[in-house]
């Protein structure tokens, strides 16, 4: 059974760091591409960043480039988002997604992907 877990969210201050992770379980396949959507309250989800496995190019929002880093350790089947110099406006819901065989060309529509994890709430406030 194919299994996206989200961890690592929680409440920070402005200008904190968090790092999230999304395990992934039951996949056939050593080759895909993980997502990183958020989603604020009343707004849509958003494309964060995208990795693919197996060969590590990686994709991220124009205006979060600089800030958030995408990395994998394929060995634990995991990826990472780590989150740095966090704005209030970071605060939402922060999910994972897959696709094979990689990241897809339009890797930040939500469409693409079919299989996702249940989210992990990030806020940030003083």
């Amino acid at each position: 059974q194919l299994k996206l877990v989200e961890s690592g969210g929680g409440l920070v201050q402005p200008g904190g760091s968090l790092r999230l992770s999304c395990a992934a379980s039951g996949f056939t396949s050593d080759y895909y591409g993980i997502v990183w959507f958020r989603q604020a309250p009343g707004k849509e989800r958003e494309g964060v960043s995208c990795i693919s496995t197996s060969d590590g190019n990686t994709y991220y929002a124009d205006s979060l480039k600089g800030r958030f880093t995408i990395s994998r350790d394929n060995a634990k089947n995991t990826v990472y988002l780590q989150m740095n110099s966090l704005k209030p406006e970071d605060t939402a819901v922060y999910y994972c997604a897959a696709a094979w065989p990689t990241c897809p060309s339009r890797w930040d529509e939500r469409g693409k992907y079919n299989y996702w994890g249940q989210g992990t709430q990030v806020t940030v406030s003083s």
